[in-house]
């Protein structure tokens, strides 16, 4: 009888490392599709589906993600002030003017498990309008997404 090779964490016996990723030019799908996968860990050979094993990820230049098509005048975000007739809509181009982080942040959001952990591994995502960011001291590699 052979040992069960595969090793399985534990909470809390992971390493967080931070990771960094230039928004520029790239579409929001994909960047996202990306980042989900870091934060979760499914890049890592000792993945474990019930542990928050991903990595700190920091999202630098939101106001420049790219929508493809006519996504930035057509998609529509809504939301809901719980007043009769308060639906208030705005499209994917007003909300990338006026607050980018959160573009970026619900799309990684719905990419994520539908679970309570997901909670915690969005707690691991760092969006910054413009080019600096303060995690330096983390020293965070860079992230390519193609």
């Amino acid at each position: 009888m052979h040992r069960r090779q595969t090793s399985l964490l534990k909470p809390g016996s992971g390493s967080k490392t931070w990771r960094v990723v230039d928004a520029a030019g790239i579409p929001l799908g994909r960047l996202a599709s990306e980042v989900a996968i870091v934060l979760i860990g499914k890049h890592r050979p000792d993945y474990t589906p019930h542990v928050d094993c991903g990595e700190q990820v920091i999202v630098l230049n939101a106001e420049k993600v790219e929508l493809t098509g006519n996504k930035a005048t057509q998609r529509l975000k809504m939301r809901y002030t719980e007043y009769p007739g308060g639906l208030k809509t705005q499209t994917y181009g007003q909300v990338r003017e006026r607050d980018p982080e959160t573009l970026v942040k619900d799309a990684v959001r719905r990419m994520l498990p539908k679970n309570r952990l997901s909670r915690l591994m969005l707690k691991g995502l760092h969006v910054v309008k413009g080019s600096e960011h303060p995690h330096a001291m983390h020293k965070p590699k860079e992230l390519k997404v193609s």
